[in-house]
C-alpha cells in the first residue's frame, strides 16, 4: 500500500485525486495552506491534513519524513490570477515550494514525484499545435514561469540526483465545480444550465481551447507514477484532451439541456486572452511511451458532468 503526499490537496484537482486514490486502497497524507475544504466533506476522516506553507522549507520537509511518504504529488500552487496580484509570494510558494518537494524526495528517498504544469506556460507567439519539444517562449505571468522553473528544476533533480521526477503538461481541466478563470467557461456552460440557470459567458462562439476533463486528468496523474521506468523517454510529458469551438460546445449542451439559456458576451479582453492560447496538444509522446489516451470527448464530459451535479445537488450548488 502506497502512501501519498498530495500538496495542494484541498484544491480542484488534489482533492479529486485524494478520492481516487483512497478509492484504489491507498494511505493519503493532504499539506496545504488551509486546515480544511469542503470539496473533502464525504472522506475527510480517511485523510490527514497537515496545514502548512510550501515556502516554508521546515514545514515540508517534516511533512514528508514524519510521514513515510512513498509519492509525492505536487500539486500545491499559486494560480494565475493570484500570482499576479502578489508575485513575490508566488515566487515563494511555486518556485521555492517545488526546490523544497524536491529536496525533501532527495533527501528520504521518496519514491516518486509528480507534477503538473501546462499549457499556459506557452507564450502568444506559440504554435497553434503544442508539441513536447515547442519552446516555451516568453511567458506573460509569474505562474507561467515558476512552472516552466518547476519542470527544469525536476529534471536538474532527475539527472544529478537520481530523483524520479515525472511532470505532466496538461491543458485546461473543467469539469464539476470548477468556475474561476478564464477556462471555466466549459465548466459553466454546463453546470448553470444543468442547475436550471442561464448562462453568460465572456467569450465568443468561435473561441476555442483545448481541455481535459478532470477524471481523465486524475487518471493521468495516476497513471504516469505507476508507469514502466524502463518505457520513458523523458521527463515532461504533453498531455491532450478535447479542443471544440465554443458554439459547438453549447450546441452539444443543448443536445442534453434542450432548455438551456447560453449566451455569448463576448468581452474583449476575455476574447483576445483565450485566442491567444494554443488550440492543440500534442500527446504523441505519452501515448508511446506509457499508453496515455483520452477517455472524455465533450460529448461524453457534458453526460457525465450533468449526472454528477444531478447526483449531488447539495455540493454542487
Amino acid at each position: 500500500m502506497s502512501r501519498d503526499l498530495i500538496t495542494g490537496g484541498l484544491g480542484y484537482v488534489g482533492s479529486n485525486l485524494a478520492k481516487r486514490l483512497l478509492d484504489n486502497g491507498e494511505e493519503v497524507v493532504i499539506f496545504d495552506i488551509w486546515p480544511s475544504s469542503k470539496s473533502i466533506e464525504s472522506f475527510k476522516s480517511d485523510v490527514q491534513v497537515i496545514q502548512g506553507h510550501l515556502g516554508n522549507m521546515a514545514e515540508v520537509l517534516n511533512a514528508v519524513q514524519a510521514n513515510d511518504i512513498d509519492c509525492i504529488y505536487h500539486l500545491g500552487a499559486m494560480i494565475t490570477m493570484p500570482a499576479e496580484a502578489n508575485p513575490w509570494s508566488a515566487y515563494n510558494t511555486n518556485a521555492n515550494g517545488t526546490y523544497h518537494i524536491l529536496e525533501a524526495a532527495r533527501l528520504f528517498n521518496v519514491e516518486s514525484v509528480i507534477f503538473p504544469s501546462g499549457i499556459v506556460n506557452y507564450g502568444r507567439e506559440a504554435p497553434e499545435v503544442i508539441t513536447d519539444d515547442t519552446f516555451q517562449s516568453n511567458p506573460s505571468q509569474m505562474y507561467a514561469v515558476t512552472k516552466i522553473f518547476g519542470e527544469r528544476l525536476g529534471e536538474y533533480y532527475h539527472h544529478k540526483f537520481g530523483v524520479n521526477f515525472r511532470c505532466v503538461r496538461f491543458p485546461a481541466i473543467c469539469g464539476p465545480g470548477r468556475r474561476e478563470g478564464l477556462a471555466a467557461y466549459a465548466s459553466l456552460m454546463v453546470h448553470e444550465t444543468a442547475k436550471g440557470r442561464p448562462c453568460q459567458l465572456p467569450i465568443d462562439e468561435k473561441t476555442q481551447m483545448p481541455f481535459l476533463y478532470i477524471k481523465d486528468a486524475v487518471r493521468c496523474l495516476t497513471s504516469l507514477m505507476n508507469a514502466d521506468e524502463g518505457n520513458l523517454s523523458r521527463r515532461v510529458y504533453n498531455i491532450d484532451g478535447f479542443s471544440v469551438p465554443a458554439k459547438e460546445m453549447a450546441d452539444t449542451v443543448l443536445k442534453y439541456i434542450p432548455d438551456a439559456r447560453i449566451e455569448f458576451l463576448a468581452d474583449q479582453n476575455m476574447v483576445k486572452l483565450a485566442n491567444d492560447m494554443p488550440n492543440k496538444m500534442d500527446a504523441t509522446k505519452a501515448r508511446e511511451d506509457w499508453g496515455w489516451e483520452t477517455e472524455y470527448d465533450w460529448d461524453k464530459v457534458v453526460q457525465d458532468f450533468i449526472a454528477e451535479v444531478k447526483a449531488h445537488p447539495d455540493f454542487y450548488k
